[in-house]
């Protein structure tokens, strides 16, 4: 069944992404890591998917994965290179980012959201030997990360860049592990909240002690964002409630998680160009990144922005998926009528019902329970 907590998360953390890319604003970061907990979402997803189908998994987390990319590739590519970029066998990391894809001067900016979909590709990989290690000595694999990412910061160990990105986002995927676990769950309040709080003093201190160039921005100091999102996971996964009863009573709102959780990846791939075009068209007309109106204005204009292209492209996620595909998710499921019992079996006993359920005024015909994919949506979402 859907876990509508963890669809809340990722609502929340799909439309800090948006605004923060908008705004700039720094304390968006710390306020909610965005990112820390979509891969924390999404390993958890994945941890459900290897214990349910093993290593056969990673196909299908691929074949959700690249579709929405091909999709974003075939639009921006050919306009890359008819202006200016080189043609070079590296354009074919556009259908599998295993490395950065080539860009040109603007599309390394409008395109630069990329390097999530390459993380979460190499942790995608990486899932079956890393949970198969996960389940045979939990605590070493889940602080494996960390001590990574720790001796990369301190200078002992100059790691590659995709060993640095395991460093900062894997130990969030390996939360994620914990979470499906039922670990984080287990925790006592007496464990969770001094590790929790003894992970953000760390995180908080570190961040103040190396400000980057945007101030205390979580995306310019690595050990501090993985220790401060390591705090954040903590407490929203492991003291996560059972469910969230009022959204089913809001029907915009749960509508909306709806969604952008069936179109997470389509939403995250396509804001940011929108972000970069309009950002020198609202300053000429007067909308200053500095006034509250412009900012809101910017703000409004990229979500209608991606909500057409949401509509134009985002049932690529449902074929992923293998889904039917919508043009907005989570409408009213149709039930099919069923005639009545006399008119259909004229031979039933007067008064007789077929097995099943009533629903309002329709029967139901009685059907066998079958398994099934897990209908939790990654940004992938992941």
């Amino acid at each position: 069944m859907r876990n509508r907590y963890l669809d809340l998360l990722r609502f929340l953390a799909i439309v800090r992404v948006v605004v923060y890319h908008v705004t700039g604003w720094a304390t968006l970061t710390l306020v909610f890591p965005a990112m820390s907990v979509m891969f924390a979402l999404a390993g958890s997803l994945m941890a459900a998917s290897l214990t349910r189908s093993g290593p056969a998994a990673v196909g299908r987390r691929l074949r959700r994965l690249l579709p929405s990319l091909w999709v974003l590739a075939a639009v921006f590519v050919p306009a890359m290179l008819l202006t200016g970029m080189p043609v070079s066998p590296r354009v074919l990391l556009w259908l599998f980012p295993i490395a950065d894809p080539p860009a040109n001067n603007w599309g390394a900016l409008a395109l630069s959201v990329i390097w999530y979909l390459r993380d979460y590709l190499w942790f995608v990989l990486a899932s079956p030997v890393a949970y198969w290690l996960f389940r045979r000595a939990p605590l070493p694999t889940l602080l494996a990360p960390y001590l990574l990412l720790v001796a990369i910061e301190a200078g002992i160990y100059p790691a590659p860049p995709v060993l640095r990105e395991f460093g900062l986002y894997f130990g969030a995927w390996m939360l994620g592990f914990a979470h499906h676990a039922g670990m984080l769950r287990r925790l006592s309040g007496r464990v969770l909240y001094p590790v929790a709080l003894a992970l953000a003093v760390g995180g908080g201190a570190w961040i103040v002690g190396h400000p980057g160039s945007r101030g205390y921005d979580l995306n310019d100091n690595h050990l501090g964002n993985a220790l401060w999102s390591a705090a954040f996971i903590l407490v929203v996964l492991g003291r996560a409630p059972s469910g969230v009863a009022w959204l089913s009573r809001r029907r915009l709102a749960d509508r909306a998680v709806t969604v952008v959780n069936r179109r997470a990846l389509t939403i995250y791939l396509w804001h940011m160009p929108f972000v970069v075009a309009l950002t020198p068209l609202v300053d000429v007309v007067g909308w200053s990144h500095r006034d509250p109106v412009g900012l809101a204005i910017r703000v409004l204009l990229v979500f209608a922005l991606v909500g057409l292209v949401t509509l134009a492209v985002g049932w690529v996620e449902d074929v992923a998926a293998r889904r039917r595909p919508e043009l907005i998710p989570g409408g009213p499921r149709r039930s099919a009528e069923v005639p009545a019992p006399d008119a259909a079996r004229p031979s039933a006993r007067p008064g007789a019902r077929p097995p099943g359920r009533v629903l309002d005024r329709a029967v139901v015909p009685a059907q066998r329970s079958s398994a099934g994919e897990p209908t939790t949506v990654d940004v992938n979402a992941g």
